[in-house]
């Protein structure tokens, strides 16, 4: 997004970084309007303003995509919106560091998926501890169903990652990722008008979404792109194993949600895993940022 624009100059490892500041602190203010306007419609709310954004700065030619090109954006699309509206429904109800560590089980596994090395064994017992050590043992623990939804969200992320892989083959980054969040928007928000909350939206909340919007789609796909343009794609991925770490943090500071001393280990054995999986991979697979 934005290849064009040669007004950023923040250097690729600090570009990544504050991607990831951005991305957990619109995370942050997503959860805030969760008690006015819900899960679902607060997620159709960040991804239909994320549409409205990228199809002003894009401007896709949409004449110009294929029939072949258009199966495959709309189940990318699907697969969007579908992680990103199950994720929010997850941190509802559990804590964002929480939320955040549990979904990053998904493109874990997709990393060591096939993988026949002693090395990668070590990183799927780390991660699973994690899960073990956040899971509710006992009716007064973590909720279970915000448990499981955050699992199933890092299901979509990674089919959202292969389907995002084959897409940078067959299609322009900048077209694809805003036809996806067109489609996205067409999935989100026939949810978020039967939840019925979508009725307590007022103008005002209208500049929360432009700021969810902006913080957790716009700002950070820029970064991360221009910082990919100059970095290895290992390079970045181990970066981004600090997600569950910043959400933890940014729950902590802006919600005051604050982890037990096992919610934390866990957060750093998934971590570990993450960034050693990553580091031990034997061949670069294409990236494909969170949205």
């Amino acid at each position: 997004m934005f290849a064009n624009k040669k007004t950023l100059t923040i250097p690729p490892v600090p570009a990544v970084l504050v991607s990831i500041v951005s991305v957990q602190g619109g995370a942050a203010i997503a959860k805030g309007i969760f008690p006015v306007l819900g899960a679902a419609a607060t997620s159709s709310l960040r991804i239909v303003l994320s549409a409205v954004i990228l199809t002003i700065f894009n401007k896709p030619n949409l004449k110009e995509v294929t029939v072949a090109q258009w199966k495959a954006v709309s189940l990318y699309g699907l697969m969007l919106g579908a992680m990103n509206i199950i994720f929010y429904l997850a941190i509802e109800r559990i804590p964002l560091g929480l939320g955040v560590t549990l979904e990053f089980i998904g493109p874990l596994t997709l990393a060591l998926t096939g993988s026949k090395r002693v090395l990668d064994f070590l990183w799927v017992v780390l991660a699973a501890l994690g899960i073990v050590l956040i899971a509710p043992w006992s009716s007064d623990g973590v909720d279970l169903v915000g448990v499981l939804l955050a699992l199933l969200a890092g299901a979509f992320w990674a089919g959202y990652i292969v389907m995002g892989g084959r897409i940078s083959k067959i299609m322009d980054g900048g077209t694809a990722v805003t036809i996806g969040m067109l489609f996205a928007s067409a999935l989100v928000l026939p949810i978020a008008i039967w939840d019925g909350l979508l009725t307590n939206l007022r103008p005002g909340f209208l500049l929360s979404g432009l700021a969810l919007a902006l913080l957790s789609s716009a700002i950070p796909f820029t970064l991360e792109m221009n910082a990919l343009r100059k970095m290895p794609a290992k390079t970045f991925s181990i970066l981004m194993s600090l997600e569950p770490a910043a959400a933890a943090l940014s729950g902590m500071i802006f919600l005051h949600e604050y982890l037990s001393l096992y919610e934390w280990l866990a957060v750093a054995l998934v971590v570990i895993a993450s960034a050693g999986a990553t580091l031990t991979r034997k061949k670069q697979e294409h990236v494909v940022p969170e949205c």
